[in-house]
C-alpha cells in the first residue's frame, strides 16, 4: 500500500476513536492533515469517492456479503449491529507477497476491525469489519476477493460388496486384502467417536489417531463480536518450523475427549469410509477398515460451524499430512457459496490442499430438487463446485448388491458449476464446470452411530436422539454399547466411500496423486442407465477397477513430478504391467467402466494413452478449468535438526500462458457429446451410458498434437451450457444455494435445517 494511503489510515483511524486534546484542537490539526492528503492524491468530494470506491471494489466483494452492507440490509449470522454501526465476519482473500499479510492486517485494524486468523492452505485472513469499511479494504490491490464468513453444514456391509470392495478383499494379485493400512484419512465434521468399536484395530485399540477441535482457532475471541484484535499471529500452526507449536496444539487438541461428537454425523460418515463392523451380524464395515482416522472437528453439536472453522481445519492437514501420512481428505459438508471457485475461499483452500498432494473428496450437496419435485440443475456447493476436488453425488442401491437396478437419487446435486466473477466490464461470468464426477451409494447406507465416552444407549449423540427411526432397524436403544449403528443418505455418506476408495487406491500405490486417483476413479466407474453427466458424472464407483488400475501404474510418479524427471508421454506402466481390461466383474456380473474422465472442466477424454503415457494434468501443482490455468508454488519450513519431515509454510498460486495439458494418443471425446440440449439429451446432458458405449466402439478423436494452453486458449470452451438455449427449454437454475434441504434420513425423508420437519418424498 501506498504509504500516503497508510497515513491517511492511521488519521482516519485516530478521529474515528475520537482521540483529541483541549478544546479538539488535536483533532482539527489531524482533520487538517487528512484533508491536505487527500488533496495530495486527487481525492474528489466524498461523495464521488465513496461511489469509486463501490465501484472498484464491486468484482471482488461477494454478493451474498454485499447484501448486509448496508444499513437496511438484512442481517446474515456473518454481520451484527452494535452501538449502531453495523459489523460483517469475513475472510479477506490476498495476492500479496508478504506471507505475513502485514500491511493488509494493519489496515483492517486502522478501520477498526479485528484480525482472528491468517491462514496458509489460502493466503487470506479471517476478520472483523465495520461494514462501511469493507469496500475501501476491497479496493486495496492486495485485496483479491472478500467473502462472508458463510455457515457450513452437513449436507446432508452391502457397501463392500455393492461397490465392488469384496473382489478387492478377497481377489488374488498384488492387490489382494487391501483395507488402508497405513494411510491417512482425515475427516473434517462434527467429530468421531473414538470409542466405537467400528474404529478398534484388531488389538482393540482405537484407530482414531489424532482429534482437534477447529472450531476456536479461526476466531479465538469465542465468536465474540470484539473489534481492535489482532491474534492471528499468536495462533497460526504454522508460526514455527518443526512440530513444536506446543500452545496452538494444546489449545485445540481433544484427542480421548468425553463426548467426541456430540451431533452423529462426522462418526457415521468415518465409519463409510474406514468403519470395521465385522464384529456383528449386521456388517456395516466400510471401504477402508484399517486406514487411520484423523478426526478435524469444525461443526458444533448442531451440525454447524463457519468456513473459518474448515480453512483452519484444512491448513492442519496441509501442515501435518507428511508427519501422518494423510493423503485423503473427506468433506461431507457444504457452503452455500455464489462466488467462483476462482475466488471462494473454500475452494482456495482445498485446491491448495491438492497442490500439497493430499486427495481431496467432497459431497456434491442435496438439493437436486426443489420442494415442487422439480429437477434443479446447477446446484453443486462448494467446495464440490471446484475442479480440483473428487465431488461425489449420491446413487441408490436400492437395498440390494446388485449394480444393475442402481439409480441417481433425487436429492443429489446436479450441475454444472454456477460459482461467478465479474470481468472488466462489470459482466457475469458463470463457471459452468461439469460435475459431479462419479456418484457413490449414498441412501440409507449403515454405519456408525455416537454416544458419549461410556457407548450408554441413554447417551446417544443428536442425531439418532432426534431421529430414532434411523437406528431402530438395528435393535434401537438395545443395541451393545458402543457399537451401535444407524443409517443415514446424501451426499455426505456418499463422499466417504470415494475417499476409503482412495485409501484403498493409495495403499496399492503411494504413488498416485490426486488428480491421477480422480481420473482412475472416473475412468473405471460403471455409467448409471439414463443418467445424464449432470447427474452422475461418470459413473457409479467401482472400487475394484480403480484398485487394479492403480496397480498397474507406477510407485514412482508422484516423487518423479515432483523432482521434475518425468517428461509428457513418459511410460506410466510398472515393470512387467500391462492397462487391465476396461471391465470388472461384480457379485457375478460383468460391469463395463465408464472410460471417460473430464479435464479442464469442460473436456471429456478417453483412451489408453491416459494411463500408459504421463499426462501432464497429473501434476497436483497445476490446475487448468475453462481458459485459465494457474501453477501453484509449495514452500517449506527449513528442516530441524535430525527432523526428516517436510513442514509446509506456504502455497501460492500464480498463472501461467503457455503449457502442455495432454499428450498426443489420447481420445478426445468432447465433440461426440454434441451441443447441449436438455430436450434433445446432448452435450452436458447426454446419457454417460451412451458416450460410453461410443467410446467402447472405437469413437472419439483421437490426438494428434496433444491439448496445448496457448495465449490463453485451449482448442475449444468444451462442453458449455448455453444460457438462452437452455431458458428456451425451460430449465431453471439455481443462483446458488439455500440450505434449505440439510440433512437426508433417506431418499424419501429429508431433514429439515431446524429439525423440526420432514419433507417426504415429492
Amino acid at each position: 500500500m501506498h504509504s500516503l494511503s497508510r497515513f491517511i489510515v492511521l488519521i482516519e483511524s485516530r478521529l474515528s476513536r475520537g482521540l483529541r486534546g483541549p478544546r479538539g484542537v488535536l483533532s482539527v490539526a489531524l482533520a487538517g492533515l487528512l484533508a491536505m492528503a487527500l488533496m495530495l492524491l486527487g481525492a474528489r468530494p466524498a461523495a464521488a469517492q465513496a461511489a469509486a470506491q463501490s465501484a472498484d471494489s464491486r468484482g471482488k466483494v461477494a454478493a451474498d456479503l454485499r447484501e448486509t452492507l448496508g444499513a437496511q440490509g438484512s442481517l446474515r449470522k456473518w454481520s451484527k449491529d452494535l452501538g449502531g454501526v453495523r459489523f460483517v465476519k469475513a475472510l479477506i482473500v490476498s495476492n500479496s507477497t508478504d506471507p505475513e499479510l502485514r500491511e493488509l492486517r494493519a489496515h483492517v485494524l486502522a478501520v477498526g476491525g479485528s484480525v482472528y486468523y491468517r491462514f496458509m492452505s489460502v493466503s487470506a485472513l479471517s476478520v472483523m469489519l465495520p461494514a462501511n469499511r469493507v469496500d475501501e479494504i476491497a479496493q486495496r490491490d492486495d485485496v483479491q476477493s472478500v467473502s462472508p464468513n458463510r455457515p457450513t453444514m452437513r449436507t446432508a456391509s452391502l457397501l463392500e460388496v455393492a461397490t465392488g470392495t469384496s473382489a478387492v478383499r478377497t481377489g488374488t494379485g498384488g492387490n489382494a486384502g487391501l483395507d488402508g493400512s497405513g494411510v491417512g484419512v482425515a475427516f473434517l465434521d462434527s467429530g468421531v467417536a473414538w470409542n466405537h468399536a467400528n474404529f478398534r484395530d484388531a488389538g482393540g485399540k482405537t484407530r482414531v489417531t489424532r482429534a482437534v477441535d477447529m472450531q476456536q482457532a479461526a476466531d479465538p475471541a469465542g465468536k465474540q463480536w470484539k473489534p481492535g484484535i489482532d491474534v492471528s499471529a499468536a495462533l497460526y500452526a504454522g508460526g514455527t518450523a518443526g512440530p513444536a507449536m506446543s500452545k496452538f496444539e494444546r489449545s485445540i487438541a481433544i484427542d480421548r475427549s468425553e463426548r467426541a461428537d456430540g451431533y452423529g454425523h462426522g462418526s457415521h460418515v468415518a465409519s463409510v469410509a474406514a468403519g470395521s463392523g465385522a464384529y456383528q451380524s449386521v456388517d456395516s464395515t466400510g471401504i477402508a477398515p484399517n486406514a487411520k482416522v484423523f478426526d478435524i472437528k469444525v461443526l458444533d453439536d448442531t451440525g454447524s460451524g463457519e468456513l473459518s472453522d474448515v480453512l483452519a481445519g484444512i491448513d492442519w492437514v496441509i501442515y501435518h499430512a507428511a508427519e501422518y501420512n494423510i493423503r485423503v481428505v473427506n468433506i461431507s459438508l457444504a457452503s452455500d457459496s455464489t462466488e467462483s471457485y476462482l475466488t471462494d475461499p473454500f475452494c482456495r483452500a482445498v485446491r491448495s490442499a491438492v497442490a500439497a498432494g493430499i486427495t481431496v473428496v467432497a459431497a456434491a450437496g442435496n438439493f437436486g430438487k426443489d420442494a415442487n419435485g422439480a429437477e434443479r440443475y446447477g446446484t453443486i456447493s462448494a467446495p464440490g463446485n471446484d475442479p480440483s476436488v473428487i465431488t461425489v453425488g449420491s446413487a441408490n442401491t436400492h437395498d440390494t448388491a446388485r449394480r444393475s437396478d442402481d439409480s441417481v437419487n433425487f436429492f443429489s446435486s446436479r450441475g454444472p458449476t454456477r460459482g461467478s466473477t465479474l470481468d472488466a466490464n462489470g459482466t457475469r461470468v458463470v463457471d459452468n464446470l461439469l460435475k459431479p464426477d462419479l456418484v457413490a451409494p449414498g441412501n440409507r447406507i449403515v454405519g456408525a452411530l455416537a454416544a458419549g465416552r461410556s457407548g450408554a444407549n441413554n447417551d446417544w449423540s443428536w442425531l439418532p436422539r432426534a431421529y430414532p427411526e434411523i437406528a431402530a432397524p438395528y435393535g434401537g436403544n438395545s443395541q451393545t454399547k458402543l457399537q451401535q449403528l444407524m443409517n443415514l443418505s446424501g451426499t455426505s455418506i456418499s463422499a466417504p466411500a470415494v475417499a476409503g476408495a482412495a485409501a484403498l487406491m493409495l495403499q496399492a500405490n503411494p504413488g498416485l496423486t490426486p488428480p491421477l486417483i480422480k481420473a482412475i476413479l472416473q475412468y473405471t466407474a460403471q455409467p448409471i442407465a439414463g443418467a445424464n453427466l449432470l447427474q452422475q458424472g461418470a459413473g457409479l464407483l467401482n472400487v475394484d477397477g480403480a484398485v487394479r488400475l492403480a496397480g498397474a501404474l507406477r510407485s514412482d510418479i508422484a516423487a518423479a513430478i515432483d523432482d521434475g524427471s518425468i517428461q509428457p508421454g513418459a511410460n506410466l506402466l510398472a515393470a512387467g504391467k500391462s492397462l487391465p481390461a476396461p471391465q470388472s466383474v461384480i457379485n457375478g456380473a460383468t460391469v463395463n467402466w465408464s472410460r471417460i474422465v473430464t479435464v479442464g472442466g469442460r473436456h471429456l477424454v478417453s483412451g489408453s494413452a491416459l494411463f500408459s503415457r504421463y499426462q501432464p494434468i497429473y501434476d497436483p501443482r497445476l490446475l487448468w478449468a475453462g481458459s485459465t490455468a494457474q501453477r501453484y508454488r509449495v514452500s517449506y519450513w527449513p528442516a530441524a535438526s535430525g527432523d526428516t519431515q517436510r513442514w509446509i509454510k506456504a502455497i501460492v498460486a500464480r498463472p501461467i500462458h503457455n503449457h502442455a495439458f495432454i499428450t498426443a494418443g489420447v481420445v478426445l471425446a468432447t465433440p461426440l457429446a454434441g451441443e447441449s440440449s436438455l430436450q434433445g439429451r446432448t452435450g452436458i446432458f447426454i446419457p454417460t451410458a451412451t458416450l460410453s458405449g461410443w467410446l467402447g466402439a472405437g469413437s472419439g478423436n483421437t490426438l494428434t498434437q496433444g491439448l496445448v494452453l496457448s495465449e490463453g486458449l485451449v482448442l475449444s470452451e468444451g462442453l458449455v451450457l448455453s444460457e438462452g438455449l437452455v431458458l428456451s427449454e425451460g430449465l431453471v437454475l439455481s443462483e446458488g444455494l439455500v440450505l434449505s434441504e440439510g440433512l437426508v434420513l433417506s431418499e424419501g425423508l429429508i431433514l429439515s435445517e431446524g429439525g423440526s420437519g420432514l419433507v417426504g418424498e415429492p
